[in-house]
């Protein structure tokens, strides 16, 4: 009788931590799961506002070449620029991932907008009445706006990517990890000057 109330008793310890492993597995599991769904939130934010961006340029091209026609070579590769980005942004879109080649792609297209954009506001320091036109102005203050969102975005990217790194390689998380392919996320870094918002304030 005493025996079978032992055996009783210890089978009972052991399905009481089997459970207690079992719910720790799983809330250490879904811990990670939701830190990567931040990642990806993060990440499609980021694309959101450099789509924003990418958005207004033809806008502000046009305006531009209703006073400059003759700047033709500074226009064309303001449009070239956000062509390519364009592309990079919707491969990245299609493949649903922002890996480190994806990102590396992303921030050079970037840096590359940024510095067409640079020679174009440039450009407009040439003509008054463009710096004056309503239609300019306004998409002026939208691209300044932009700027800011970017800026934000990554930030929030890269926030959300350290938490995520952290929980996959500290305990518990560097154990289950692996075991489901939870892979370390980039950061986004981009080159120094590309981080700067462009200057659209004349």
């Amino acid at each position: 009788m005493k025996q079978g109330r032992a055996v009783l008793s210890i089978v009972s310890t052991l399905i009481v931590i089997v459970a207690g492993l079992a719910l720790w597995f799983i809330w250490v599991y879904n811990g990670l799961v939701s830190s990567e769904k931040a990642v990806e939130e993060a990440s499609a934010q980021v694309q959101t506002v450099l789509q924003r961006r990418l958005d207004l340029i033809p806008n502000l091209v046009e305006t531009v070449k209703g006073y400059a026609q003759h700047e033709r070579e500074v226009l064309v590769a303001v449009t070239k620029a956000r062509e390519r980005a364009q592309g990079v942004l919707a491969d990245i879109s299609k493949k649903k991932s922002l890996g480190k080649k994806e990102l590396v792609a992303l921030m050079a297209s970037q840096g590359e907008i940024t510095s067409a954009l640079k020679n174009l506001f440039s450009l407009v320091e040439n003509y008054p009445d463009l710096k004056a036109s309503q239609n300019f102005l306004a998409l002026q203050d939208q691209l300044e706006g932009t700027e800011n969102r970017i800026a934000v975005a990554r930030q929030r990217y890269n926030y959300a990517v350290r938490r995520y790194n952290t929980k996959i390689s500290t305990f518990p998380g560097n154990i289950i990890a692996p075991m489901f392919g939870f892979a370390e996320k980039p950061y986004f870094e981009a080159k120094e000057e590309a981080q700067k918002p462009i200057e659209v304030k004349f």
